[in-house]
């Protein structure tokens, strides 16, 4: 099968962010399928023309289309508007059975549903996150006719697909919300990797420098500093940790557009190089090596009940790496925590109480073995990408086999 998969912000492991798409886009060139991925090049640059790699067997064609968390939202509409035109000619270009397309943003499904029609394919649509919920959530989408073209966008996205992939159960609920039959929607959460951080693989991995944290226990983020990750939580977690247990280290990797708002909460604080650290966002590829020094991992959100429904790498790659998992919301993932014991759910809006029961679970051996040891069955019992990518595999199949035996959908 030959599978056009849009998808506009690609990573390669040698490149910051998650890698659900070259992860399964790969497996599936393993199992036989000619894949194609349409995407684009973030990187600042002044061309304007399409180039093509080959990434482990994978057909990626890259638009130069500079962006970043922290680009304003008008020049982050601009960036989506520009790929749907130039995404949708290049799908009608490229070999192909099937388009598959992976939001976000939900913008993905214009050029996706219009090649398919043209060439009279079919569309099966992976849903990241709830949009345009979360945008109005936030205060991105504002008024009132925003809003009615966000919701037209999102249900034209479900019914002109024939099958619709979730990332989580409550995205599974809000697709069915809008009247999509719930026998069309798969819930194929976010994987672990649990490969890439094997003892072996992590040998070959280029060592970090952290030399400062000399043995303390550390809490680790790493990830986008964007608003909704709320990571200025942490510096005042670590503010209020400081007088309970001053060897505790926070560490924060990675970029966004808050980023400075985190650097001003921790200077304001007195935490920032006392037992606050920031370092710059590092390949996935190093994120192994990252977690292997931490102690307990986390992943945060702002206090938005929509949040309750991501599926994070983050939450993710901590139970592959073996970690206990911190977070700081309610929802699917923090259940999966009280109910198998593999980290801690703080409470968002009293930070006292946090940080008195990060500093109990931090210096307790016994917890953080069990923990990490809940968080390592997850992984391999429920998450393992190789096992969610043939979940894909056959949702994309069927797809396909019904499309030409006439059993569709629309």
């Amino acid at each position: 099968m030959r599978i056009i998969y849009l998808h506009q912000y690609f990573n390669t492991p040698k490149m910051e962010g998650g890698t659900r798409s070259y992860e399964m886009a790969r497996r599936l060139v393993a199992n036989g399928h000619e894949v194609h991925i349409i995407t684009s090049d973030r990187k600042p640059s002044t061309s304007k023309s399409w180039y093509n790699s080959k990434e482990e067997g994978i057909n990626v064609h890259w638009l130069p289309l500079p962006y970043s968390n922290s680009m304003s939202n008008a020049a982050r509409v601009r960036a989506f508007a520009k790929f749907v035109g130039l995404s949708f000619r290049k799908a009608l270009e490229v070999p192909g059975d099937l388009v598959f397309a992976s939001s976000t943003p939900l913008t993905i499904a214009l050029p996706a549903i219009w090649a398919a029609r043209k060439r009279k394919l079919p569309v099966v649509f992976e849903v990241r996150d709830l949009w345009p919920e979360l945008p109005i959530a936030v205060g991105a989408i504002k008024n009132s006719a925003a809003i009615f073209c966000a919701r037209w966008l999102e249900n034209f996205a479900y019914m002109n697909s024939e099958h619709i992939v979730a990332l989580s159960p409550g995205m599974q609920e809000g697709i069915i919300a809008t009247g999509y039959p719930a026998e069309r929607v798969t819930v194929i959460p976010n994987c672990c990797d649990i490969e890439m951080f094997s003892p072996a693989k992590l040998e070959s991995n280029p060592p970090l420098d952290l030399s400062w944290l000399a043995g303390r226990p550390l809490v680790v983020y790493a990830g986008t500093m964007g608003f909704i990750n709320g990571v200025d939580y942490l510096a005042r977690l670590a503010e209020a940790v400081l007088p309970l247990d001053p060897g505790i280290r926070f560490l924060i990797v990675g970029s966004g557009k808050m980023k400075k708002k985190v650097v001003a909460v921790a200077t304001k604080s007195g935490v920032l190089g006392e037992n606050f650290f920031m370092l710059d966002g590092v390949p996935k590829e190093q994120v192994p090596t990252l977690l292997s020094a931490a102690t307990i991992a986390s992943s945060l959100f702002v206090d938005l009940e929509p949040m309750w429904s991501n599926s994070a790498n983050k939450f993710f790659d901590a139970l592959a790496a073996s970690k206990p998992i911190m977070i700081n919301y309610r929802g699917w993932q923090a259940e999966l925590i009280e109910e198998h014991g593999a980290g801690i759910v703080l409470p968002i809006n009293d930070i006292s109480s946090a940080a008195k029961t990060l500093v109990k679970r931090i210096r307790n051996k016994d917890w953080l073995r069990n923990a990490g040891e809940a968080a390592a069955t997850l992984a391999n019992n429920k998450f393992a990408r190789n096992n969610l990518a043939e979940d894909l595999e056959h949702i994309l199949l069927k797809v396909h086999n019904d499309w030409r035996e006439g059993n569709r959908f629309r």
